[in-house]
């Protein structure tokens, strides 16, 4: 058995992901209009040039399918309704709401992939509760590689909070509730004042991320400990965190999506929408997993890893990726079908502005999945393993994207410099993290009393 070493390859790769998406969140930053006037030239330019389509089409209707521009709308188009302004009123607040659009734009393209990894590291510390809460004996030769993506959790927290203190600071306008002149004539947000105010956000998400990284770094302590260590105590220690830990992230990641994704459409909500980010987390955070394994079994590292393993993390991603698509389908066709005014509205500016990608996630994450990783030989081989956690982990991303750009940017959306930059920065940057921490640890954790039978671990059906 050999430790993993932080090779210089990937180390290299990993900062020249970061350099490069750096470059291209500065250009996106440097290409904001600074202004109104900006911003019509921009929009000018974009119809002249027939920029997305529908794009242009959409600012020639008012954004009547927005609804964050409807919100928005209503905060600062109080005035601008009668007499003494008119239609030239009316259409100075358009402009303006088209100018945060646009200013929205490169704070969006960050935030989606800040979130997004912050996610998938998330994912996988739920993933590694309920192995040591259950007493699974398959995974225990994984752990450390769950250890090392869950060091990414503090680091990506922290990108996710700096985006949001800007928000807070006016430095954008993700957040239409932390504008006080769009609370004070909008009656459903300052109907939800008591949740939806800065101090109080701010005090929920220091609790989440404390919870978190306190309860990561307690368990890779004891778990480091444990390989020197043969007591039966740190196994029931490690096992009494992990119980109690899934009562708290069970209530803390839903009260987290509400916070940082679905507050973004303040006027809009959904009871099933923690599940659905959930699910959407988990399976991304467990393909990451294995693609991890894989690929340091291709570098001769993992000899106790074998086809059962693989074969078991791919069944997990097929099964996640089903129960994502049963949420996907019940919040979508619910509100649909009930088409309650207030509700319908979400999925109407996702299928009228965003109608590619709306569906093509749903290809992404179910239907191509379901195909592949139906056959059970296909599981445990991994090439076949390879490609379809990259197109799910492109399909996650693209759901996440879905769920914050309407509101954020409406129909201005692309895939230009800074959102492309966006991800390849922070995926650097998680590279660099999670690989650097599977090094700073033995590969296997040694200590563990279901370590021998994890190692020789065979699922039945597999020869």
């Amino acid at each position: 058995m050999t430790d993993y070493k932080f090779s210089k390859q990937i180390k290299r790769f990993s900062i020249i992901l970061a350099i490069i998406g750096a470059i291209g969140i500065a250009f996106g930053f440097y290409n904001a209009p600074s202004n109104v006037e900006e911003s019509k030239e921009i929009v000018a330019k974009m119809s002249h040039d027939g920029y997305g389509g529908d794009h242009s089409e959409g600012h020639a209707d008012g954004y009547e399918g927005d609804s964050h521009g409807e919100a928005h709308n209503e905060g600062h188009g109080g005035g601008y309704g009668d007499d003494s302004h008119g239609a030239s009123g009316h259409e100075y607040d358009h402009d303006k709401h088209v100018f945060h659009q646009l200013q929205n734009k490169p704070w969006a393209a960050i935030y989606v992939p800040a979130l997004f990894f912050m996610m998938i590291s998330l994912g996988v510390l739920a993933f590694y509760a309920i192995q040591r809460a259950s007493q699974a004996g398959w995974s225990i030769v994984l752990y450390r590689l769950m250890e090392g993506v869950t060091g990414y959790l503090l680091p990506g927290s922290i990108f996710v909070i700096i985006i949001l203190i800007f928000s807070a600071l006016k430095f954008n306008h993700l957040f239409l509730w932390m504008d006080p002149e769009v609370v004070a004539h909008d009656e459903i947000i300052r109907n939800k004042v008591g949740y939806l105010n800065i101090p109080f956000f701010f005090a929920r998400a220091i609790i989440y991320i404390s919870g978190w990284v306190l309860y990561r770094n307690i368990t890779r302590k004891l778990s480091l400990e444990q390989d020197n260590n043969n007591e039966i105590s740190i196994h029931k220690k490690l096992f009494k965190f992990s119980a109690g830990f899934l009562v708290f992230f069970l209530i803390s990641e839903s009260m987290m999506s509400w916070d940082w994704i679905m507050s973004i459409d303040p006027h809009w909500f959904s009871t099933l929408f923690g599940w659905y980010v959930f699910a959407g987390m988990f399976v991304s955070g467990i393909t990451t997993l294995a693609i991890i394994t894989i690929y340091l079994k291709s570098q001769n590292y993992l000899s106790f890893v074998n086809d059962s393993h693989i074969h078991d993390l791919a069944k997990f991603m097929f099964g996640v990726s089903v129960f994502w698509a049963y949420l996907w389908f019940s919040q979508f066709m619910l509100i649909w079908y009930s088409n309650i005014p207030e509700e319908v509205t979400y999925f109407i500016t996702r299928i009228e502005d965003y109608n590619f990608l709306f569906f093509g996630m749903v290809v992404l994450n179910l239907i191509f999945p379901l195909i592949v990783l139906m056959n059970s030989d296909f599981k445990k081989t991994n090439f076949i393993v390879i490609l379809t956690g990259i197109v799910i982990i492109i399909g996650h991303y693209l759901d996440v994207y879905n769920m914050i750009m309407p509101s954020a940017v409406g129909d201005m959306w692309s895939f230009g410099p800074a959102e492309i930059g966006g991800f390849l920065f922070f995926l650097g940057i998680f590279i660099y993290v999670v690989f650097k921490e599977i090094s700073n640890a033995p590969i296997l954790a040694k200590g563990d009393p279901f370590v021998e039978e994890s190692k020789t671990f065979q699922y039945y059906n597999l020869d």
